[in-house]
């Protein structure tokens, strides 16, 4: 349930519950109605299996690259699955709440050789980073949840740290860095510290779908649906306007093949 739906959801609850409490709502009532609908609908139970496989299937697909390796220099993706240390930053790279199911985080956890180290921090500082010697990080930035006119936003940035915490561990480590938003999002000022930029979207709870192409299992083969713009000013902004200049366009992604293709 999308956080803004909350406060309606509970101001429907918290009377029911009452009535329940007192003899205003008789027992066979409740019986009759709230469990049959879970029951009938089987949100009891676990989910099946190819229901979860179809859905990591669908993050996989859904990904699309929009930059991988600096000018120069060669392609970061796919990454090594052996390594001495990864860091993954961000709120949203370990999060249950935000992906209802396995985090980014516990996807790279399941992904990567055992003898990998895998350190999580929410908005590292320059000691640490300085500290630790990271073979790569995997920053994790996000738009909060959102639903409807709650999701208004004429400024379209990224929430804070999220700049900030790119430009920090950006300048210290080789960084991929992954986008959970339902849009587009302003990151020009910050595209060229960048080595690898992934447009991940809206993934759900199956996050070994994001694991799956970062490491090579599956190859990128995502493009975009709608143009990235490099700033709201060019906004409204449309595929073959006279002035179309993007900071990624309509149709791009970068294709990468399987590691043991």
């Amino acid at each position: 349930m999308p956080k803004p739906f909350l406060p309606c959801r509970l101001a429907v609850a918290a009377p029911s519950l009452a009535a329940v409490a007192t003899p205003s709502l008789p027992h066979r009532r409740n019986n009759e109605n709230l469990p049959g609908s879970g029951t009938d609908l089987s949100l009891s139970e676990h989910p099946p299996l190819e229901h979860r496989e179809l859905a990591r299937e669908a993050v996989r697909k859904s990904l699309v690259l929009l930059k991988n390796g600096k000018v120069n220099e060669g392609p970061v993706l796919p990454l090594p699955k052996k390594t001495e240390s990864i860091l993954v930053a961000g709120s949203h790279g370990h999060n249950l709440g935000y992906q209802c199911g396995t985090t980014i985080f516990e996807a790279i956890e399941a992904t990567v050789d055992p003898s990998t180290n895998i350190v999580f921090s929410k908005n590292p500082d320059a000691s640490f980073l300085e500290q630790n010697n990271f073979s790569y990080a995997i920053v994790v930035v996000r738009e909060p949840p959102y639903a409807e006119t709650f999701g208004d936003n004429l400024n379209l940035t990224v929430p804070e740290p999220g700049l900030d915490l790119i430009r920090n561990v950006c300048a210290t480590v080789k960084c991929v860095v992954i986008m959970i938003s339902g849009r587009p999002l302003v990151v020009e000022p910050v595209i060229d510290k960048i080595d690898a930029f992934v447009a991940a979207w809206l993934p759900g709870s199956e996050g070994r779908g994001v694991a799956d192409v970062l490491f090579g299992d599956y190859g990128f083969t995502g493009k975009l649906p709608r143009t990235w713009f490099k700033s709201v000013e060019q906004l409204p902004m449309n595929f073959g306007d006279a002035h179309y200049d993007p900071l990624f366009p309509l149709g791009f992604g970068i294709s990468t093949s399987p590691v043991n293709a």
